[in-house]
């Protein structure tokens, strides 16, 4: 499913949609525009114009809109290659518009027929012309287009990024600290809460408060300061590993969700709970 980091691979796939100009706007989904949005308004915002930034704040991607061939931002890359992610600048000045995608859980980015992955974790690889749901065509021939089976995702413009919490790759001590402070709520689902943290998923969540030995349904504000220290401490490290690895499903954990299984550390049958209304594996033996 796609999560921060698959959104991470998208943007860096789209980059190489940046700078090019755009002939045409194909929405044959009206469910799939959002806010208001509808074909002939994101035709009218993009067609003639090009992309000038691709940008992500957890899962979702930003692709600003310009006229300008100056205002196109190669980007400094973080932890990317091109295009900006989160902490970098926002739009160029000269940005008229701002696409927002969202990608549910079964949303595919394609760029020229390219992909950013060979395999999504509850999704399909088939290219069923279908499962189109929004098409970017530029002069030159190309495309930028939204493939998404199930229909769980969206196209926004001007979405209000200013909703979502840090970005999940770029969390400090602080924004954990803030995030976690006073809550009830179970950690896990504080943790995918995106208006908190933004960029964590249900298989990012379960494999950093398993590498943590947190238990998720503990409630958030009880952490004490160690036991923060170490989740931002595994936090970020599986954030690094699974981006290396290709993606959320590339966890340790991963292969060990299914009922019944035992946990790949200590052999303790693993526990198969709904927390924060999302299927949930923990470790009872040692995560606390």
């Amino acid at each position: 499913m796609p999560e921060g980091l698959e959104i991470e691979y998208y943007r860096r796939l789209a980059v190489h949609a940046l700078g090019r100009p755009i002939a045409r706007v194909d929405a044959p989904d009206p469910w799939y525009l959002k806010g208001g949005l509808d074909a002939d308004e994101a035709a009218a915002a993009l067609a003639g114009a090009r992309f000038v930034a691709a940008r992500r704040i957890g899962k979702l991607l930003l692709l600003d809109v310009g006229t300008d061939d100056d205002a196109l931002v190669p980007g400094t890359p973080s932890p990317g290659d091109g295009g900006t992610t989160a902490g970098e600048p926002g739009p160029p000045r000269s940005s008229t518009a701002t696409v927002g995608l969202r990608f549910g859980m079964t949303g595919v980015l394609e760029v020229d027929d390219r992909r950013a992955m060979e395999k999504l974790q509850y999704s399909s690889a088939r290219n069923d012309p279908a499962w189109i749901r929004f098409r970017v065509v530029f002069a030159d021939g190309g495309s930028l287009v939204m493939r998404d089976p199930r229909r769980l995702g969206g196209v926004e413009l001007d979405p209000a990024e200013q909703r979502l919490g840090p970005d999940a790759l770029a969390l400090t001590p602080a924004q954990l600290r803030g995030a976690l402070a006073g809550s009830d709520a179970p950690l896990k689902a504080r943790l995918m809460d995106q208006t908190r943290i933004a960029g964590l998923g249900n298989l990012l969540t379960d494999e950093i408060l398993w590498r943590a030995s947190l238990d998720p349904a503990r409630p958030a504000g009880w952490l004490d300061d160690r036991e923060r220290r170490r989740l931002l401490t595994h936090l970020r490290a599986v954030l690094r590993d699974l981006l290396e690895r290709g993606g959320s499903h590339t966890g340790d954990l991963m292969e060990a969700r299914t009922p019944g299984a035992a946990c790949p550390r200590c052999g303790t049958i693993l526990l198969r709970r709904t927390i924060g209304g999302r299927t949930t594996y923990s470790c009872p033996g040692h995560q606390r």
